[in-house]
């Protein structure tokens, strides 16, 4: 799964980009899932009065609403973006106004102070309102999302590369960098995506269907606590796959 955000001030064309580069993407068969960022803080879906707000009121910690034309699945808490991305099993995931994300990033402005403001090693490209003055700003294309569609995301399809994790900097950097650090690395062409080693090994951990990252040292510990028990069971060989099932 690859996954992208695209952030910029209120009315910098931020959502026209993202909605362009969605079409674009859909038109190439790609599957895309998307994530709002609401910085309105009284926002909430759930109103007062309504049924599912009497179910959460009562106690209910997790309320789904599902009608003829949707399902909502109402949290009584902001879950962090790797929580969220749990539930997303796309070619593409865009993420608007979404800056807590170690991936690329698309900034999009109306000036270059706004530029400034939001510049780090993880953007990829410019567009938004700026794009109709300008095409590049330090090295960094500058697209315009209604006119050069298709070559931004032919852009996007090359730099965006399959997701990273974002564990802190002291577990792990194996690698040699942490990876917030890898991410610009790839970025700037200094490294490769499969220079990350987690999901790279033998070992696997899947709850309920998907994938668990494990730094080594954790991945080292299944990995003894598994073959210690199972290397004493005949039939056992060295190199055997070894499959475990739990369930409650």
């Amino acid at each position: 799964m690859k996954v992208f955000s695209v952030f910029g001030i209120t009315k910098s064309g931020k959502t026209t980009t993202i909605e362009n580069i969605i079409r674009e993407l859909r038109r190439r068969n790609y599957s895309v899932g998307s994530v709002k960022e609401i910085h309105f803080e009284a926002f909430r879906i759930d109103q007062e009065g309504t049924n599912t707000d009497r179910h959460k009121k009562a106690g209910s910690q997790l309320v789904t609403a599902r009608g003829e034309y949707e399902t909502d699945i109402l949290y009584q808490n902001k879950l962090s973006m790797n929580e969220i991305l749990k539930a997303y099993d796309h070619d593409f995931v865009v993420l608007e106004g979404v800056e807590d994300i170690n991936a690329p990033k698309i900034i999009t402005a109306h000036n270059i102070e706004e530029i400034e403001a939001r510049l780090d090693e993880t953007v990829i490209a410019i567009s938004g309102i700026v794009s109709n003055h300008m095409d590049s700003y330090k090295g960094i294309p500058v697209m315009n999302s209604k006119t050069d569609i298709v070559k931004l995301v032919d852009y996007i399809e090359g730099k965006v590369f399959e997701r990273l994790p974002d564990f802190p900097e002291d577990c792990c950097s194996v690698c040699g960098y942490s990876c917030t650090q890898l991410c610009a690395e790839i970025i700037k062409g200094n490294a490769k995506r499969e220079d990350c080693i987690i999901n790279s090994h033998k070992t696997r951990l899947k709850i309920n269907g998907k994938d668990i990252d494990m730094v080594p040292f954790v991945e080292k510990i299944l990995y003894n606590a598994v073959i210690g028990v199972v290397g004493e069971l005949d039939g056992f060989k060295d190199n055997s796959k070894i499959e475990i099932t739990i369930g409650f």
